[in-house]
């Protein structure tokens, strides 16, 4: 396997025309954290690295927009932000099982349309891309979208390459949308050992008018909690409310106005560790309490945006046929939800199809797939039907 390093969009756009005018498998490679999601596949012939490809190239701070190369570190940036007051309202986890050699880039984020807890009010990647630069394995480079919010001219490249992996061509550069840094936050954190009194918990903040930064859930070891994060100048009022509709719903409750461990933690829970799977659940939120349910009787944890529906269930991996069964199982109970296996060892992963099988419009997928990489050269047989 060869490696190429490219430093400029025309470099990355040569090294994908090559491949495929000589027929040569390719797979992009970012900081390496998801590195074991998908399915097993053989090594590429070239592998492109996006780390030649990591500066910044506009902060539009009174547009509170921002211009970056697809290599650039998601931490790094988020600093830059961070000194005008600003965030890419993004916090996944910056760092994972990987091959444990670096940390998430802003191309890798959006290739595998991975989040954090902010998603719950900021929503997904795909709302945060204003605009994509490409290089398509015909060797041209291809832009759509702009780098201003109101933008909405061309084909809206951005939002079909979020969470393609890789299988339809390289993102070189993103237009991204920001948001204000909240001044203070504070979460009000309700505990208890009964799922369906978690569930309550969780649906009682969902619908209350609060305007939450994140509403997430967790589970391990018999008892659970319910997360509300709120911020701005002064979220005390607010936290207060949060707090009596959680003990409303049966919970104890405590306020943490120096949060940022809690939802460390909740990043972390969206990672195996130690040898441990992790499975993606995308479900509605009414179907919180089996998610628990389900994930109590297995033995795992989990955490979760309790009102969007998603959530990570990390399942012990001490015994691989253990460990398929109880995907298996997970995909019985919470059908028609996409059970999805993300990080797990790799003799796992070679047992067990991650995407649980050909999921949704896999005929119009691969019609995508022959449109921008006709050669079929980007990550063969990684994604959902072999895509």
């Amino acid at each position: 396997m060869k490696t190429e390093n490219p430093s400029t969009y025309e470099e990355a756009a040569a090294v994908m025309g090559r491949c495929g005018a000589e027929g040569l498998t390719l797979r992009i490679r970012g900081g390496g954290t998801k590195f074991g999601w998908g399915r097993a596949v053989p090594d590429p012939d070239v592998e492109i690295s996006t780390g030649g490809l990591h500066r910044m190239r506009e902060h539009n701070a009174g547009d509170l927009t921002a211009v970056v190369e697809a290599g650039a570190r998601l931490d790094t940036v988020q600093e830059a932000f961070a000194q005008e007051g600003q965030m890419l309202a993004l916090d996944p986890p910056t760092a994972g099982i990987g091959d444990g050699s670096g940390a998430a880039t802003v191309g890798g984020v959006l290739a595998t349309a991975d989040s954090g807890p902010l998603r719950h009010r900021y929503g997904a990647v795909r709302d945060l891309v204003l605009g994509v630069t490409l290089a398509l394995s015909d060797g041209t480079l291809a832009r759509a979208g702009g780098k201003v919010i109101k933008n909405v001219a061309g084909y809206d490249l951005g939002k079909l390459f979020t969470g393609s992996f890789g299988t339809l061509g390289l993102v070189v550069e993103v237009a991204l949308r920001l948001h204000p840094l909240p001044a203070r936050t504070g979460t009000a954190i309700g505990t208890g050992d009964d799922p369906a009194v978690l569930a309550r918990g969780a649906s009682a903040v969902a619908h209350a008018p609060l305007e939450a930064d994140s509403l997430d859930v967790t589970w391990a070891n018999g008892a659970g909690a319910v997360l509300v994060r709120l911020g701005g100048a002064d979220p005390a009022a607010r936290l207060a409310q949060a707090a009596g509709l959680l003990s409303g719903a049966g919970l104890a409750v405590d306020i943490d106005e120096d949060d940022d461990d809690v939802w460390a933690a909740q990043q972390l829970g969206q990672r195996g560790h130690g040898g441990d799977a992790v499975v993606k659940v995308s479900a509605l939120p009414s179907a919180l309490p089996e998610v628990l349910a389900v994930t109590k009787a297995l033995g795992g944890a989990v955490v979760g945006r309790a009102g969007l529906g998603l959530a990570w269930i990390r399942l012990p991996t001490e015994d691989e046929a253990e460990l398929v069964a109880a995907v298996e199982e997970l995909r019985r109970r919470l059908a028609p939800a996409p059970v999805v296996l993300t990080d797990a060892p790799a003799e796992v992963r070679g047992k067990v199809d991650p995407w649980g099988g050909e999921t949704g419009p896999v005929a119009l997928m691969r019609r995508v797939k022959e449109r921008f990489d006709p050669a079929g050269v980007c990550a063969p047989g990684l994604f959902v039907g072999g895509i």
